[in-house]
């Protein structure tokens, strides 16, 4: 007898469903503990980037500063990414965060915070997969890694770190 496990889905971001953003959502279980400096509010929440091997290669040539990733930016509990599709409407998809299907975790990096709350957070997503078309999707000038710097950069001002990008770079040179 074969046991089945059960995969984790995606979900667009269209339609809207407020009731995932429920108070169950916030009372998800962490990795990390919230991250509190010197200069943050009780009110700011931590953003991070999930980086996910597209490849078992990367485990031989991580160490070289090399890899093909997959990332997604986590904001209260939720986990917002992009991918591709032939069809002219979003390629943002929402997931629970560490759990994309197809990827296996590699790590979560801590990238900041933001000051706005779950719905703010929606909205903001939904306002910005205007911009992230899954028809539009290219491994070099516009991937997943591409939307979660635009997404860090401006939920908080800081950027991803460029090894998460690499190849996409160096195949814009050649």
């Amino acid at each position: 007898m074969k046991l089945r496990t059960k995969r984790p889905e995606w979900k667009s971001l269209v339609p809207l469903q407020l009731s995932r953003l429920s108070r169950k959502s916030a009372m998800r279980f962490f990795l990390f503990p919230k991250v509190q400096s010197a200069g943050q509010s009780p009110d700011d929440t931590p953003v991070y980037l999930n980086v996910y091997d597209l490849t078992p290669m990367n485990g031989y040539i991580y160490w070289a500063g090399l890899g093909i990733f997959h990332s997604g930016i986590e904001v209260h509990g939720v986990e917002y990414a992009f991918g591709a599709h032939d069809f002219p409407t979003s390629g943002v998809f929402e997931v629970e965060p560490r759990q994309c299907p197809g990827f296996r975790f590699r790590k979560s990096i801590f990238l900041g915070t933001t000051c706005l709350d779950p719905i703010q957070v929606r909205q903001f997503m939904e306002l910005q997969s205007v911009n992230y078309n899954g028809d539009t999707y290219h491994l070099i000038t516009k991937n997943c890694n591409h939307f979660c710097k635009d997404m860090c950069y401006k939920l908080t001002g800081n950027k991803i770190p460029k090894w998460v990008n690499r190849l996409a770079r160096i195949g814009t040179i050649c």
